[in-house]
């Protein structure tokens, strides 16, 4: 043990790039080799490491997931959704990792389906990606991964006798439904750089080798995906890039019919689509950033027919909608807000559905019944609990179906959320929001935990994060930073925060830590810092530029490697994400994000303390990244804090995919956050 808690130390195996007549050395180019029995050794070291140095977190790491698993409600179930005559739904069991799936009748008895736990044995990993029951209720096809890696066989089953067809398609990604006929699967099979390109149609009883090519998209920085509309009447193809769209679609009657094409692709255009009697709804950017609702014939689809709905807003800002037989629901976003507007398809009024908290967040649930009243979703904020709602979009009322049970005594009443802002230094403001154990002294010796994605366009929005809790019950404040690069405020905050202005992302992440110790929210060096994949690279980025203003990071599964991922069209994602961060190739680009990429801008100067967590199946963020840049941070910084690197040897980029290893995981994240930046390991304790 004593060895372990000596670093590890990389093999240096210079490499030299030039780019522009910029000269990079890449000493750790090597650890991508994942076949190299050393770089193995290297990841299992620094495992090892991990460990010896957290040990003495060990009965802390105990204490937090207890904690946690003590305020899960072990054995339950889902609230029903109804598709076609049954009523589908999961099941969590105590002390089993996976839920299973039933269906029920209504007054019916419930019928097993898939039992996860029985399907995961023997295996480190295991994750169904699609489930999808024939239009006849008979058969189930559904996709299963079991290294992380995101590619899927897809299996049938025969719900009548419970037995597994033997048809078996290896290899697939997301994106799998049903035609009419009950005997034919349509499903998306990925690139060489796992970019999802080809659609198949599949007949049961045939061989999967054999199967129909119907779709090739051979534009790389485009991407392929399947649905299936509500109505059942029609499968959509979206061809999607940063910034451009189109789709095509065949009547899911007609399996052997040609796709269809609603509006070609050009630059700067982007739509979706749902349908609804004889019309298609479009949601466009045509002529509207913050985008537009129109409709337009199913005969007769071509953007030259597209009809206004609802107009373009500076304010709000139309993010999603789904389609019923006689309502329209929009997904919409004003002043940080989500928002939910309903219209009659039948007399043309439409509604808002009200909420009464300063702070909350909303999701839309599956919704599959196409001919209902009812809409589905989910509620919570920062200190209430996911609450699922049903709603009555022709009498305007709402019905709790169920909440989150926290258990262990958890009373809302004791936490406040609130929201703030800081000031980036163009003079932007900034949202921040955060909840605490009331009440609040502001004299800075709170510890806090402060999140940030900033990416793509994802809002982080103030959802119940129930572990976190134990946070909350430790005297620390929790804190999103709703930094540019999401959506938070508009299309307008996604395009402030990517390309040639990424910085602003960081810059803004930099101004809410200043500002949260300025008002004494917290201090320095009681302030932890946590981002995950693009969030890892705002990490990685604001610890090189401003490493004085953290007690401790936490990078999940980072982006830090820009420049050689971002120049090798071979990584999955590179080339259909130029339009993300640009394309390195041209120089502009280039000089822009060599100045911020996290593994080009180590310094020799002194880093808080770093926790970072990597997958070694991960097709997202290969795992030689956070290693490459713990090896290189590990030669060059200058201080004697902890820099850490935890591999999961056996998942992806989410991680563990059993609820419990999950949770053993995050335990294994509080620990090391409570033991650099807080109080200790006791709950109640509330400041330092």
């Amino acid at each position: 043990m004593a060895q372990d808690a000596r670093p590890p130390v990389a093999r240096v195996v210079p490499r030299i790039d030039t780019s522009f007549g910029d000269i990079r050395r890449d000493d750790y180019a090597w650890l991508r080799g994942r076949e190299d029995p050393q770089v193995i050794r290297y990841l299992e070291a620094e495992n090892r490491h991990t460990d010896a140095v957290l040990l003495p977190t060990r009965g802390l790491q105990d204490s937090l997931y207890t904690e946690m698993v003590g305020r899960i409600k072990e054995t339950d179930e889902t609230v029903p959704e109804r598709e076609g005559e049954f009523w589908y739904f999961s099941r969590t069991e105590a002390g089993r990792q996976y839920p299973s799936l039933y269906r029920a009748r209504r007054d019916g008895p419930r019928q097993l389906l898939l039992d996860q736990n029985q399907a995961a044995e023997g295996k480190r990993y295991y994750r169904v990606g699609d489930f999808r029951v024939s239009p006849d209720a008979r058969l189930a096809a559904f996709s299963v991964d079991t290294s992380g890696a995101e590619l899927y066989t897809v299996r049938v089953k025969d719900l009548r006798s419970g037995r597994l067809l033997a048809d078996r398609i290896p290899n697939v990604v997301s994106g799998l439904e049903w035609a009419a006929d009950n005997g034919t699967l349509f499903y998306v099979r990925a690139d060489s750089a796992q970019r999802p390109y080809r659609l198949y149609r599949h007949v049961l009883g045939t061989d999967a080798a054999a199967d129909a090519l119907i779709y090739e998209e051979r534009d790389p920085v485009f991407n392929l995906e399947l649905r299936k509309t509500r109505s059942s009447a029609f499968l959509l193809v979206t061809l999607e890039a940063f910034g451009s769209t189109e789709v095509r679609y065949l009547p899911a009657a007609r399996p052997d019919a040609p796709l269809a094409v609603v509006e070609p692709r050009r630059a700067d255009l982007e739509y979706s689509v749902e349908h609804a009697g004889s019309t298609f709804f479009v949601l466009t950017n045509d002529s509207a950033p913050n985008f537009r609702l129109m409709r337009v014939p199913t005969a007769a689809p071509s953007r030259a027919h597209w009809r206004p709905v609802l107009p373009a807003s500076d304010s709000v800002m139309l993010e999603r909608m789904d389609a019923f037989r006689h309502h329209l629901v929009l997904y919409e976003r004003a002043g940080g807000l989500q928002q939910i507007e309903v219209f009659d398809l039948r007399g043309g009024r439409r509604h808002r559905v009200a909420f009464d908290e300063p702070l909350y967040a909303l999701q839309p649930q599956r919704n599959p019944a196409f001919d209902t009243q009812t809409l589905r979703f989910r509620y919570a904020s920062l200190v209430v609990p996911s609450s699922v709602y049903d709603y009555d979009m022709r009498r305007r009322t709402r019905v709790l179906r169920k909440r989150e049970e926290i258990r262990g005594g958890y009373d809302p009443a004791r936490y406040a959320q609130e929201r703030t802002f800081a000031t980036a230094e163009d003079g932007t403001r900034v949202p921040v929001s955060l909840v605490y154990r009331a009440p609040l002294v502001r004299d800075g010796r709170r510890p806090m935990l402060l999140y940030a994605y900033g990416s793509y366009g994802y809002s982080m929005d103030p959802w119940f994060r129930r572990n976190a809790v134990s946070l909350l019950d430790r005297g620390f404040v929790y804190a999103i930073a709703h930094v540019r690069g999401g959506q938070e405020l508009g299309r307008a905050w996604y395009d402030q925060g990517k390309l040639l202005a990424k910085r602003n992302s960081f810059t803004d992440f930099i101004a809410a830590a200043e500002m949260l110790t300025r008002q004494r929210y917290t201090s320095r060096e009681h302030l932890a810092i946590q981002g995950e994949s693009a969030g890892g690279l705002l990490m990685g980025a604001v610890v090189n530029m401003r490493p004085d203003l953290f007690g401790a990071a936490v990078m999940g599964v980072p982006f830090v490697d820009v420049i050689n991922t971002m120049l090798d069209a071979s990584i999955p994602l590179t080339a259909q994400e130029w339009k993300q961060w640009g394309d390195p190739h041209d120089s502009t680009y280039y000089a822009y994000m060599r100045s911020y990429s996290p593994y080009d801008n180590i310094r020799a100067q002194s880093y808080p303390s770093l926790l970072v967590t990597a997958g070694l199946n991960d097709p997202r963020v290969g795992y030689w990244e956070p290693a490459k840049w713990t090896a290189k941070l590990r030669a060059t910084k200058t201080d004697a804090n902890p820099l850490l690197l935890r591999t999961n040897m056996g998942a992806g980029h989410g991680g563990a995919s059993g609820r419990y290893d999950a949770l053993r995981e995050e335990a294994l994240i509080f620990a090391f956050v409570v033991r650099m930046v807080g109080a200790g390991g006791r709950p109640g304790t509330s400041h330092p």
